[in-house]
C-alpha cells in the first residue's frame, strides 16, 4: 500500500510540472539547439527613415524595383482598398538591406542602410516657380497609412522616437526629403517620433526675441548632441543645410537656415525630453 501510495504522489508531481520547452530545432541536414542564448545581443533595425518619391507612383514602383536603388515599403498618394483596407506596397522583406539612405549617418551610426527600415511615400516634392518653391502636400489618406504601418514597425523594433527620422535629417548635405510639409507633429502625437514640448521651448526661449540671431557654432554643438553628423571642416553653406534639415524637421513654418534663438530653444526642449548622444 504504501509503495503504490508513493507512486501515486510522484505521478501526480510530474503531470503537474509544465512540459519543458523543446529547443531543439530541425534542418534538413543538421539540428540546432536553442535553449542558450547570448546576452550579448540587440536588435538589429534601429531606424525609420521617411522619403518622399519625387515622381509619381508608377514611376516610383519602376525606379524602386530596378537594382540601383530601393526601400521596405511604397505608399502611394491615394492607396486603393482591398477588402476594405488601404494597401501599401512592400517591395523589400524587413529582414533584408535595402537601398535607400545612401551615405548617411545618425545619433553616431553611419551606412544606415545597414540598421534601417525605408518608407517611400509618393510626392513630387518641391517645384520652382518665379513665385517661389512650392512643396507639394501629403494626402490624409497617405499619411493615415503611413502612421498604421510605422505604429507597427516602431512596435515591432523598439525603435526610439529620435530614431523616427526624415532623408534629410540623415543626410542634409544630400537630401531635402520628407520636405517641411510632412507632418512630423501629427505622427509624434501618435507616439511615432520626437517633438519638442512647447512649454520647454518657452522655457527656454527665455523671452528673446525670436528671431535674435545666435551664433551659429553654439546651434551646431546642439545639433550634434542631438544627433545630426556635424563636422568642423564644414564652410557656412554646409553649416545651414544641416540647420535647414533641422528646421524642415522641427520648425517647418521657417526653415532658411539662420541660427535664431527659436532654433536654439526647440533643440534644447528636444535634448531635455530625449537626452543627448554625448
Amino acid at each position: 500500500m504504501t509503495k503504490w501510495l508513493l507512486f501515486g504522489v510522484i505521478a501526480l508531481l510530474t503531470g503537474c510540472q509544465s512540459p519543458q520547452r523543446n529547443t531543439i530545432v530541425n534542418h534538413e541536414n543538421y539540428r540546432l539547439e536553442t535553449l542558450h542564448q547570448a546576452q550579448g545581443a540587440d536588435q538589429r533595425i534601429r531606424f525609420l527613415v521617411m522619403h518622399y518619391t519625387a515622381e509619381d507612383f508608377h514611376s516610383s514602383l519602376k525606379t524602386l524595383t530596378d537594382e540601383h536603388v530601393s526601400a521596405h515599403y511604397l505608399l502611394p498618394a491615394h492607396p486603393s482598398l482591398q477588402q476594405g483596407k488601404p494597401l501599401a506596397y512592400q517591395l523589400v522583406p524587413e529582414e533584408m538591406r535595402a537601398w535607400h539612405a545612401g551615405a548617411s549617418s545618425w545619433r553616431g551610426r553611419t551606412h544606415l542602410n545597414d540598421t534601417s527600415i525605408g518608407i517611400e511615400i509618393v510626392n513630387q516634392g518641391f517645384s520652382r516657380t518665379l513665385l517661389g518653391t512650392h512643396w507639394q502636400a501629403y494626402t490624409p489618406e497617405q499619411i493615415t497609412l503611413l502612421i498604421q504601418l510605422s505604429r507597427e514597425i516602431i512596435k515591432r523594433y523598439a525603435i526610439e522616437p529620435t530614431n523616427v527620422v526624415g532623408h534629410s535629417d540623415i543626410a542634409p548635405q544630400r537630401k531635402q526629403d520628407p520636405g517641411p510639409l510632412f507632418p512630423w507633429q501629427q505622427l509624434a502625437q501618435e507616439g511615432l517620433g520626437a517633438w519638442p514640448d512647447q512649454g520647454d521651448v518657452e522655457r527656454y526661449l527665455a523671452g528673446r526675441d525670436k528671431h535674435a540671431a545666435v551664433p551659429m557654432d553654439r546651434i551646431l554643438v546642439k545639433l550634434a548632441r542631438y544627433g545630426y553628423a556635424v563636422e568642423p571642416s564644414w564652410d557656412l553653406k554646409q553649416q545651414r543645410n544641416v540647420l535647414v534639415a533641422f528646421q524642415m524637421h522641427f520648425r517647418p513654418n521657417d526653415y532658411h537656415g539662420e541660427p535664431d534663438a527659436e532654433s536654439e530653444a526647440i533643440i534644447d526642449a528636444l535634448l531635455s525630453k530625449y537626452g543627448s548622444t554625448r
